[in-house]
């Protein structure tokens, strides 16, 4: 049986060595997506953003559902509100938030529109919209969430004349006050379906845009080492603590 002070000792080692690889996590020692060096965190973030992706993709069901509502007419008055937006950083490639007034994101969300022949109009924070063909419309911002999901954004910022994230963020900000506006109507199909639009396509498609996905079966000797680490880390510093105190004379029950 262990002494106290092999106890203590064997305690004190573990923390230390766990605190060290947890600098160790911390510091850009990584691989990025950009070429760069990341930690340890955004590098595992990535990694399973790429996994992930591959099984995320639900906007070919919200396509189908499109078709109930061709042929529709729609005359809508959306106000937006102020908003903070995730831009990257072009030397470092993370994101940062900037805040994007409404006045902004209503001129944004004109020009989107339009792009898909919807008669548009602004006034300082609000965008008026009408069309003859509601699921005609959303079909095609449909297509263009396709594009921006498979990293094709140029193909949109040459469409929009802006950025794609920034006119993807417009689709979804908008997109959350027509759905309140239809639900006050007592239109609750149309309400149910922007919500899917938003939340299957829209959203997915703006927060993997520019992740390449990976299949699963690609990386499952990285994803079994991750996972791995993740037990054995938490292990490690729960041992750690378990023979400091042990050493010290304090008893641990569960």
């Amino acid at each position: 049986m262990a002494s106290p002070a092999q106890l203590k000792t064997t305690g004190l080692l573990l923390l230390v060595s766990f605190f060290a690889v947890l600098f160790a996590i911390f510091m850009p020692l990584f691989p990025g997506t950009a070429g760069g060096k990341v930690n340890g965190l955004d590098y595992l973030d990535n990694f399973f953003n790429q996994l992930s992706k591959s099984s995320a993709f639900y906007i070919k069901d919200q396509q189908k559902k499109a078709e109930a509502f061709k042929g529709e007419a729609f005359d809508m008055t959306l106000k937006l509100k102020n908003e903070k937006f995730k831009v990257k950083d072009p030397n470092t490639q993370e994101l940062k938030e900037v805040e994007l007034p409404a006045t902004v994101q209503a001129e944004a969300a004109a020009k989107v529109f339009a792009a898909h022949g919807v008669k548009t109009s602004v006034e300082t924070d609000t965008v008026k919209i009408s069309g003859n063909d509601f699921g005609g419309m959303l079909a095609t911002i449909l297509d263009d969430a396709v594009l921006l999901y498979n990293n094709q954004g140029d193909a949109l910022q040459a469409k929009y004349g802006i950025d794609a994230r920034l006119a993807f963020y417009s689709f979804y900000q908008t997109l959350a006050v027509m759905e309140k506006d239809q639900t006050k109507k007592e239109k609750f199909d149309r309400a149910k379906f922007i919500k899917g639009v938003s939340t299957k396509a829209i959203e997915p498609a703006y927060n993997y845009y520019q992740v390449e996905a990976t299949p699963v079966k690609e990386e499952m000797v990285l994803l079994i080492a991750a996972l791995a680490f993740y037990v054995i880390y938490t292990m490690w510093y729960g041992f750690g603590l378990l023979y400091l105190f042990e050493g010290l004379g304090i008893k641990l029950d569960h």
